[in-house]
């Protein structure tokens, strides 16, 4: 008979954190530095010890590998192949994150001990174990997230122009929307405002800031 620490299955959470850079939607990776896969990029994560619950472990590794107090997260999918760790029988519980760029700039800690580096989600470096497999079902998720203002807001809190919503959202739906067509139906939802500054750079006219209105409801906007 299969004694119990035979039987034991170990929890993993993983964290697929995604920003926008100037419309272009990147995702934090992590290089391991040990086997198995030593080398290769990983989403970041960590397992669940017995003593603290799988939310309380993903708010843990968003400090101490990624070094962000907060940020918005939401649980996504629940992965249990028996394959999926060559050493060890592990589920991974997967989560969405979203993080702005000006809060990332602004108040993110250094972490010298660990390697990341963000990467635009149409091109990937070679993952380890299945964080391919669950990546790629985490950006779909968050595809159909993308819809609700809430999550473009994440996003996009403040200062974006509309072309860089319009990029991001297109990416992520593989559609493609008329500019004028999409500009139009933007502003008249009525939940963004003009922020008075205009974007630096760029060949043509500077295009005008935005930010979300502070009473915005949450809606379904594609």
């Amino acid at each position: 008979m299969a004694t119990l620490k035979e039987n034991a299955i170990m929890i993993e959470s993983l964290l697929c954190l995604f920003t926008a850079d100037k419309g272009v939607i990147k995702v934090l990776l992590q290089r391991k530095k040990d086997e198995p896969y030593k080398g290769y990029w990983v989403l970041p994560g960590s397992l669940v010890s017995k003593d603290e619950t799988i939310e309380n472990n993903m708010v843990d590794t968003i400090y101490d590998k990624l070094g962000l107090a907060t940020l918005y997260i939401e649980q996504s999918h629940t992965f249990s192949d028996v394959s999926r760790n060559p050493d060890n029988r592990v589920v991974a519980v997967s989560y969405l994150g979203i993080i702005d760029s000006i809060t990332l700039l602004l108040k993110r800690e250094e972490r010298e001990e660990y390697e990341t580096e963000w990467f635009a989600i149409d091109d990937l470096p070679k993952l380890g174990y299945d964080h391919e497999y669950i990546l790629g079902r985490t950006i779909e998720y968050l595809g159909k997230r993308i819809a609700y203002v809430s999550i473009l807001r994440a996003l996009f809190p403040a200062d974006f122009t509309l072309p860089e919503i319009q990029k991001a959202v297109m990416s992520l739906l593989n559609k493609n929307f008329d500019r004028r067509n999409f500009r139009k139906k933007f502003l008249s939802l009525g939940i963004i405002e003009e922020t008075g500054e205009k974007a630096d750079g760029g060949s043509g006219r500077p295009a005008k800031l935005y930010r979300f209105k502070d009473d915005v409801k949450d809606m379904v906007i594609f």
